[in-house]
């Protein structure tokens, strides 16, 4: 009754953490990737003007031109690179999931890097292709020589993501080249999920775009602009690559809500510098606390940390923590390991601080 496809995907570990959460009465929430800021004041303001005004209806399904030329614009300026063309997306998610429609065939390897967002995983399997995992560990770089034992004849993509989710790491430039010059002895196209790229701390981010033009970027507004629930994204790359995403995405999610391409459109102007800086010291409060008790490299963007789970089980220290009311995610849901956990910092201060205190606790003490 059932395809392949549904038998080889697992559900997402994170909502397993709901699951085991659901008699909390108030739990100290670490767990989710959700800003804790509201929409910027323009984004709200358009959506409601273009609700108000009827324009709810199906956009063309590469995005309204006004907001496509608005991002082409942001990539030439901001970062760096000229695409040869762009699309709205349903989200960084819709985007990721068109990308790898319109690229990977059954029996198609694609490189993974090992920590990962979950949905990698998932949607490369849904696809047939197959996830080989390049290690990052144990300080979330990328290597050379780890690229080079993953990588297969079959191999097509390579998936980068910095700033990371789980690990917040940013690659530094010399390992975004070294990644570009790899793609391109393999003859790969890169896959690079930008959606964090508003919150670094030490240095910006640098896009493999500008040296690979074999480069699909994501990127969207749910993180920047605390739209997660307004769904939309955008993806720029080689014009051929484009156009098929574009028809997949026809036949899947038709288009991005239209109000809110009107709302991001709106919202290109704002100033993500404030957050950028609030979240900073959202950083620098977990990763004070919790460098008392865990082994952790310090996150430099996105706004979560990765330590290392006493005794070496990240799933044995999660469940430790929902007993004592604080939810965080195991490691091995972003890994092929079990030995970490993530940690959310996108929570107001206090939420930050109680979480952190509670599990500085709890390493220190006893294992249960």
């Amino acid at each position: 009754m059932l395809s392949k496809r549904a038998s080889v995907m697992d559900a997402s570990g994170i909502r397993k953490v709901f699951d085991l959460a659901a008699n909390l009465a108030e739990p100290i929430d670490l767990s989710i990737g959700q800003p804790d800021f509201e929409v910027p004041e323009a984004a709200r303001a358009a959506m409601k003007r273009a609700v108000d005004e009827g324009r709810s209806r199906y956009t063309p399904s590469p995005g309204i031109p006004e907001l496509r030329l608005a991002v082409r614009v942001r990539c030439r300026e901001r970062y760096g690179f000229e695409p040869e063309d762009v699309m709205i997306t349903s989200g960084t998610s819709g985007g990721l999931t068109v990308a790898l429609m319109a690229t990977v065939d059954p029996g198609d390897d694609v490189l993974v890097p090992d920590p990962y967002f979950v949905s990698y995983k998932q949607l490369v399997l849904a696809c047939g292709g197959r996830p080989i995992f390049y290690d990052t560990y144990p300080d979330f770089r990328l290597r050379a020589e780890a690229l080079r034992r993953a990588v297969t004849d079959r191999t097509k993509l390579l998936v980068l993501n910095s700033p990371c989710n789980p690990t917040g790491a940013v690659l530094p430039e010399e390992d975004v080249r070294a990644a570009c010059e790899f793609a391109r002895e393999h003859g790969l196209t890169i896959l690079s999920d930008e959606v964090y790229d508003p919150f670094w701390y030490a240095t910006r981010p640098v896009s493999p775009a500008r040296f690979h033009a074999e480069t699909i970027t994501v990127n969207g507004w749910s993180k920047s602009h605390a739209m997660t629930g307004w769904r939309v994204g955008w993806a720029a790359g080689p014009g051929e690559v484009i156009s098929q995403m574009v028809k997949m995405q026809q036949f899947t999610f038709v288009c991005a809500p239209a109000p809110a391409q009107h709302a991001a459109l709106a919202s290109m102007d704002t100033d993500t510098e404030p957050v950028r800086r609030s979240y900073l010291a959202k950083r620098d409060l977990a990763c004070g606390m919790l460098t008392e008790a865990f082994e952790l490299v310090e996150p430099q963007g996105a706004f979560y940390a990765f330590p290392a789970a006493p005794g070496g089980s990240g799933a044995g220290f999660v469940r430790r923590a929902i007993d004592r009311g604080v939810l965080v995610i195991p490691g091995g849901v972003f890994s092929e390991r079990d030995t970490h956990f993530r940690i959310s910092f996108a929570a107001a201060d206090e939420t930050v601080e109680r979480g952190c205190r509670v599990l500085v606790e709890l390493a220190r003490g006893p294992a249960a």
